[in-house]
């Protein structure tokens, strides 16, 4: 169809060619005005609206209306990946381009057979997900971190970063997460040593979850936090809210990013020593990343007993280092020795997570910072997950055991009421 023709048209004169070329339009203009924040839809709909009218299609007031509302449909969705996330079974959606679409379920990775159309409707469906929360992306703003309206995690980068297409990896947040006897029905740990960290937390020892990428960190520090009382106030610090806990007296506190003016941040670090001035009896960080460490690490040495939090590691003796190495970054001039001996006073217990080759998540440790010797840390561990084969279904198999010792902080334990069975330290 010619354009600028002196005719009026019909709606169903434009082809699909057509279309496209409208579409094109429109992702011009949203690529350098990004429809943001509270005004999305009204933006976006007048975008359309001009990319309409700029490709020379005259159309009557009707006509215009109705293929605005089509063409506002194909851009403001998820396009093909919105059935994935309506799927409470599916925990993980990563968009590899156009032609391929990943998804995690039930701890299994499946290559889909889902594509879209283009990498411009890939871009239509990341503006979609953050530009109602004031974000977008750009060729000079390709990498963005946000989440969807059900707490979900997003995290998408196009090109420069992404050269040959735009890439979407989205972390679900379930409504439905596992409970710990699921957990111990599923063989993530044993009922003893559930026993024994739901004592540990109602005692207030300070707990570090630490594990690598997507091992369950957060499923099991939602899971451990039910056994504090209800009587005690907790402020939970997070990126994006996910803990769902049923205490009556707590209060949500999360970290913003800057909108696209590039204002108005809140940092994890800033949430932190705000919570400070808050009367916490418990402090619970979803997950340490970065200065936040030293200021965690204080906490917990000025009274804050039986905080908890989640760290990214590779073992439990490298979260010590992690936390070591982030305690740095906060900026303050403390000699390595003192964050040690800091980290030592404050931390009781790394609980270790891991995710296994076939898919399984398992805690695999349950070590106790005993202190220090010289200038290092000491740990010990007190449980472990042994592995003694696969089955026919090539599924990791073991067996839960105790190392026989006893923790150093269990007098204390019990001068505090709680009873430190001595089954739980039995094979």
């Amino acid at each position: 169809m010619p354009k600028n023709s002196p005719e009026a048209v019909s709606l169903d004169s434009i082809g699909d060619q057509d279309r496209k070329t409208i579409l094109r339009a429109i992702y011009a203009k949203v690529d350098v005005e990004p429809p943001v924040g509270e005004r999305y839809e009204f933006a976006l709909r007048e975008i359309i609206r001009s990319a309409i009218s700029d490709s020379g299609y005259r159309l009557d007031k009707d006509d215009t209306e109705t293929l605005v509302e089509d063409l506002f449909a194909y851009v403001a969705s998820f396009g093909p990946i919105d059935p994935y996330l309506q799927d409470p079974k599916i925990s993980e959606v990563m968009v590899n381009g156009p032609d391929q679409v990943f998804i995690e379920k039930n701890g299994e990775m499946i290559l889909t057979d889902t594509k879209f159309d283009s990498n411009e409707q890939v871009r239509f469906a990341i503006n979609h997900m953050i530009n109602p929360r004031g974000r977008f992306v750009n060729n000079k703003h390709p990498l963005v971190d946000s989440r969807l309206p059900d707490g979900s995690r997003l995290n998408a980068v196009i090109a420069p970063v992404s050269p040959e297409w735009p890439c979407i990896t989205i972390r679900r947040f379930l409504k439905d997460k596992l409970t710990i006897e699921q957990l111990v029905e599923l063989g993530s740990l044993s009922p003893k040593i559930a026993e024994f960290l739901a004592m540990c937390v109602q005692a207030r020892l300070n707990i570090v979850i630490a594990g690598n990428t997507s091992s369950g960190k957060t499923t099991f520090l939602n899971n451990i936090a039910q056994h504090i009382p209800d009587w005690e106030r907790i402020v939970t610090v997070e990126d994006s809210a996910e803990l769902n806990l049923h205490q009556i007296h707590k209060i949500s506190l999360e970290a913003q990013p800057p909108d696209y003016r590039g204002e108005g941040a809140v940092t994890i670090r800033d949430l932190v020593k705000n919570c400070l001035r808050m009367r916490p009896d418990r402090i619970i960080v979803g997950e340490v990343r970065g200065g936040e460490a030293m200021d965690m690490l204080q906490a917990m040495n000025t009274g804050h007993d039986g905080s908890l939090t989640t760290v990214h590691s590779n073992s439990p003796r490298d979260t010590i280092s992690r936390l070591e190495t982030m305690a740095l970054m906060a900026g303050i001039e403390v000699p390595i020795t003192a964050i040690r001996k800091q980290m030592a006073s404050a931390l009781n217990l790394i609980v270790y997570l891991s995710r296994m080759p076939d898919g399984s998540r398992r805690l695999t440790h349950v070590s106790e910072v005993v202190g220090m010797e010289g200038d290092v840390v000491t740990m010990t561990d007190l449980f472990v997950f042994q592995q003694t084969g696969l089955d026919e279904n090539r599924k990791i198999k073991g067996v839960f055991k105790s190392t026989g010792l006893r923790p150093s902080f269990s007098r204390a334990f019990e001068s505090g009421g709680y009873k430190m069975d001595a089954k739980w330290f039995m094979n």
